[in-house]
C-alpha cells in the first residue's frame, strides 16, 4: 500500500521569478537539511524544452523508533536525483524527485508542476502530487505515516524557503525566521534583564547614601 498526496500552493510572484528561484533556492534558512546539491545532467530536447537532472544530498534524522531498521554504519544523508522541465511555450516547470538510497525503508516520490495561477497571471500556482512506500514488512504501515508527515512538514519549509528567496531577489528585506526572531527576542530580553538590573543596583547605592547620611 503507498500513501499519496495531493496538494495546491500559491506563490505571490511571476512564473518567470518563480523559475529563476527554483535555481537558486538553496541555500536558504529553511534548507539546513540539504547539504549539497549538483547539476549532473542538462540538455535542450528537440522540442526546445530544458531538461535538467539534479543530484541533492540531505540529512535524514530518524525517530528512535527507527533507528534500529538502518545499521549503525550505514550514512544518514539521503541521496535524492530532480529531473526538471522547462517548457517556456507553455509555461511551465515539471519536477520528478525520488530517493536513490533508503529505498527498502522509504521511498518519496514527489511531481510538482508550477504554471501561472488563473486567477492572477502575476502569481505562479504549485500542484503537487507525493507517493509514500515502505519495503519493511511488518512496519510499512507506520515508516509510511511518518513519511508522509514529515514530507508534509519540508512541503510548509520549502514554500517558506521561496518566500524568502523570491524577496531577495525583489530587494525586498525577507522575513526573519522563527530562530531569528527568538534569537532577537531573547538578546532584547537580556538587554532589558541587564538595564534593570543596572538600574536597581543605581537606586540602591543612592538610597544607602542617602540613609547614610541621616546617620552622619
Amino acid at each position: 500500500m503507498v500513501k499519496y498526496f495531493l496538494g495546491q500552493s500559491v506563490l505571490k510572484s511571476s512564473w518567470d521569478q518563480v523559475c529563476t528561484a527554483f535555481w537558486q533556492r538553496y541555500p536558504n534558512p529553511y534548507s539546513k537539511h540539504v547539504l549539497t546539491e549538483d547539476i549532473i545532467h542538462r540538455e535542450v530536447t528537440p522540442d526546445q524544452k530544458l531538461f535538467s537532472r539534479r543530484l541533492l544530498t540531505k540529512t535524514n534524522r530518524l525517530p528512535r523508533w527507527a533507528e534500529k531498521f538502518v545499521p549503525a554504519n550505514v550514512a544518514r544523508s539521503v541521496y535524492v536525483l530532480e529531473d526538471s522541465v522547462v517548457d517556456l511555450q507553455n509555461q511551465t516547470l515539471t519536477t520528478y524527485t525520488w530517493n536513490v538510497n533508503h529505498a527498502r525503508f522509504m521511498t518519496v516520490e514527489e511531481r510538482c508542476v508550477y504554471h501561472m495561477n488563473p486567477m492572477n497571471s502575476g502569481w505562479t500556482e504549485i500542484q503537487r502530487e507525493a507517493w509514500v512506500s515502505s519495503r519493511m514488512i511488518g512496519f510499512s504501515r507506520a515508516i509510511q505515516e511518518f513519511g508522509l508527515a514529515r514530507f508534509k512538514s519540508n512541503v510548509n519549509k520549502a514554500m517558506k524557503g521561496y518566500e524568502y528567496i523570491l524577496a531577495k531577489m525583489q530587494g525586498e528585506s525577507p522575513s526573519k525566521t522563527l530562530v531569528e526572531t527568538a534569537k532577537e527576542a531573547t538578546g532584547k530580553a537580556k538587554e532589558t534583564a541587564l538595564a534593570a538590573k543596572e538600574k536597581a543596583k543605581d537606586m540602591a547605592n543612592k538610597a544607602a547614601s542617602k540613609k547614610k547620611q541621616q546617620f552622619v
